[in-house]
């Protein structure tokens, strides 16, 4: 079912007919994941443990084999995520001076209704 078309730090964005945009099947699925991924647990009031709050990991000693894991378990939620075969994650720390200023994600996993392959890659940066 189409919902509401909106990536994570942009507006709602309008159809070529001047409606609100929908998205379905896989972009609505990266737009989910990307929004659960950056979401801090607790700030979702309707469900407090949502969210893998990976911007919360800026300026932290690095740990990418955490952070995958963590976001391994979350993307799991997502029903539009096929659980196999298993993701590919791909996590970096992007170093400054001292601690970790940002991380450099990339995932492959396949879409649970088709099973095709689909990729997401992002940074989150301080």
């Amino acid at each position: 079912m189409p919902d509401l078309s909106h990536q994570w730090g942009s507006d709602l964005s309008l159809s070529p007919t001047g409606d609100l945009a929908l998205a379905d099947g896989p972009d609505l699925t990266r737009q989910r994941v990307l929004r659960r991924l950056l979401t801090n647990q607790g700030d979702y009031i309707w469900q407090l443990d949502y969210g893998a709050g990976l911007p919360g990991f800026v300026g932290q000693p690095g740990n990418p084999p955490g952070i995958a894991a963590l976001i391994r378990g979350q993307i799991f939620h997502e029903p539009g995520v096929s659980q196999t075969p298993a993701p590919h994650i791909s996590v970096s720390s992007i170093l400054g001076n001292g601690p970790t200023s940002g991380l450099a994600l990339a995932l492959r996993y396949a879409d649970a209704a088709t099973q095709a392959t689909q990729s997401l890659s992002f940074t989150v940066e301080g």
